[in-house]
């Protein structure tokens, strides 16, 4: 039996799905809380920071793990416990992130400019939030943006590494056009982001992905509308909690 059929396949609405169903999207989307996972029909180049993945590398599963602070306590190997965690469900290679957000909570955007269409995949929390260039202590909340992006068309190794750079442009604008802490300045972004770019093994490969091409478009025009949408429903749960709280006392 292979890992994914562990799984129960689901869509984006909770339906079930068969396997790698053929479908407009560049992957098949599994929602089987605590594990949220985007599979491509054939390997695909990446970039990133993942925890057992960084840098470059070829791929097919990338999954989303939900944890919590008791999953983690301080004697605990973040990569041992997501070897664990991803052997358990028959995915041992497949590239990981790890969440303290509801894995339901996920956001799609989809943008296409020319004949590049891009795909964005992402889980936003914003409770360790950070400003660029400083640091907040001490950091009492968990709250991560977890990020995956895949663009149609394959791309050189310069046009990924400058991909990653127009996701993380994306992903501070929504975030700045969105929230504002209570406590504090306005966020750019948390202290445990991970972003993950992925594009095509196959073919030409594209030189460029600037703001001015139709791949840095697309790619920041997904980003961007998925990062806005899951900020946004951060910051109704955070007025309902305060709500919720303020009625108790």
């Amino acid at each position: 039996m292979s890992g994914a059929s562990r799984l129960t396949m689901r869509s984006a609405e909770g339906l079930a799905v068969p396997p790698l169903a053929a479908a407009a999207a560049p992957f098949s989307l599994v929602c089987a809380p605590p594990i949220l996972m985007a599979r491509f029909s054939a390997p695909q180049r990446t970039i990133g920071w993942s925890l057992l993945h960084p840098g470059f590398a070829t791929i097919r599963d990338v999954v989303w793990i939900e944890v919590r602070d008791c999953d983690l306590p301080l004697d605990v190997d973040p990569a041992a416990l997501l070897r664990s965690k991803l052997s358990e469900i028959g995915l041992p290679e497949a590239l990981a992130f790890m969440t303290a957000r509801d894995v339901r909570r996920h956001h799609l955007g989809r943008h296409r400019a020319e004949d590049v269409g891009a795909e964005c995949l992402t889980t936003v929390g914003l409770g360790n939030g950070e400003r660029i260039g400083s640091r907040r202590f001490p950091r009492v909340s968990v709250g991560t943006i977890n990020t995956l992006v895949h663009v149609s068309c394959p791309l050189a190794d310069g046009a990924l590494v400058e991909a990653v750079s127009i996701v993380a442009e994306a992903r501070t604008t929504a975030i700045l056009e969105t929230w504002r802490p209570d406590d504090g300045p306005a966020i750019t972004g948390t202290g445990t982001d991970c972003i993950v770019v992925a594009a095509p093994c196959e073919g030409e490969p594209s030189r460029w992905a600037g703001l001015h091409t139709a791949v840095g478009e697309s790619i920041g025009a997904s980003v961007y509308g998925a990062t806005l949408e899951g900020v946004e429903a951060w910051r109704v749960e955070i007025a309902q909690t305060s709500r919720s709280r303020s009625a108790v006392c």
